[in-house]
């Protein structure tokens, strides 16, 4: 984020490696997800979820969100799609996250299911947001993870806890464990 009022989002445009992002890659944007200012390389446009990533700053006032496509978080999201989550809960990792001292910790991570439809999916986040203020995450069905924090880092963090949580409640299902 660059500020907070008027509102302005750094965002990777469309289509962008995000393995490789160059300054060039990416492009800042309003409230509306509209491109402000001069940013980025001309021609390109924001990504197509811009409106989720908006809803995510204005319910959490995080500084940086991310989002996957990694293959746990889009296998859970149809395995859990129709309980509407997933509670992650007895795993030492579930300290990483912001706020959470044990590891018995209940972490709910809302499935929300996806729509080409933004503006409409991007009011169920902001509904998601409001009703489950404890949550690091969500993931849309059959998409990816989003997640967040107060700056890029704990964003970072947030990924690389809630994916290895997804991976190895998958891992476990698999093997027929009960936990």
């Amino acid at each position: 984020m660059i500020s907070r009022k008027p509102l302005k989002l750094i965002i990777t445009a469309s289509s962008v490696s995000k393995e490789d992002i160059r300054p060039a890659d990416v492009l800042t944007v309003g409230e509306n997800g509209a491109p402000v200012g001069k940013s980025g390389t001309p021609g390109l446009r924001p990504s197509a979820e811009t409106a989720l990533h908006v809803a995510v700053v204005k319910s959490r006032s995080a500084g940086a969100v991310l989002h996957t496509h990694s293959v746990w978080s889009t296998v859970l999201s149809e395995l859990y799609g129709a309980e509407r989550g997933l509670q992650l809960s007895g795993f030492e990792m579930l300290k990483g996250l912001e706020g959470v001292r044990t590891h018995e910790h209940k972490e709910w991570l809302p499935i929300l299911e996806n729509d080409q439809d933004i503006p409409a999916l991007a009011r169920r986040v902001e509904a998601v947001m409001d009703q489950s203020p404890a949550i690091h995450g969500f993931l849309l069905r059959g998409h990816g993870l989003y997640t967040w924090g107060d700056d890029l880092a704990k964003a970072r963090r947030h990924v690389e806890i809630l994916e290895f949580l997804l991976e190895t409640t998958g891992r476990i299902r698999t093997l027929g464990i009960t936990k």
